[in-house]
């Protein structure tokens, strides 16, 4: 299983982020490159427990046993997979793209020492170490695939 908790597959995302630029239109969905990469590292803020979420009524009735499924096998996360209201992108919101890429892979690479604080996902609920880093590995591929990178 792909992880961030990983250095070969981190570097693997960091050398995906570092190749994509102003000219990588999205395959799909409606976020610009910037609104991706902004979106990506509010992500991995949501992670750290730097921006607060609040779990879903559905994903305490079916988050855990989707969670589960999602980190037992190496499927990609299919388009459109839905987004939580607190990293949804602001329309025409625009920005320094060498910066983004620059702080999300900063989180990229923190991931060597990450620590366990008890992360609570608004639609999976509690996540361990694990599969955080699973999780965080699908959550960036997939927006480097929506991107052709």
């Amino acid at each position: 299983m792909k992880t961030t908790l990983d250095k070969a597959t981190r570097d693997g995302l960091i050398n995906r982020i570092n190749a994509i630029n102003e000219t990588n239109a999205p395959v799909w969905g409606k976020m610009t490159l910037y609104q991706m990469l902004k979106h990506c590292r509010q992500w991995e803020e949501m992670t750290n427990g730097q921006i607060p979420s609040k779990r879903s009524f559905i994903g305490r009735l079916i988050g855990k046993s989707v969670l589960k499924q999602m980190v037992s096998n190496d499927n990609p996360l299919q388009r459109s997979t839905p987004t939580a209201p607190e990293l949804k992108a602001i329309p025409g919101s625009a920005g320094d793209v060498e910066a983004e890429k620059k702080k999300w892979i900063a989180y990229l690479e923190s991931y060597e020492n990450f620590q366990d604080i008890g992360f609570i996902h608004p639609f999976f609920g509690p996540m361990n170490k694990s599969e955080i880093g699973c999780l965080a590995y699908k959550h960036a591929d997939h927006h480097l695939r929506q991107f052709n990178a």
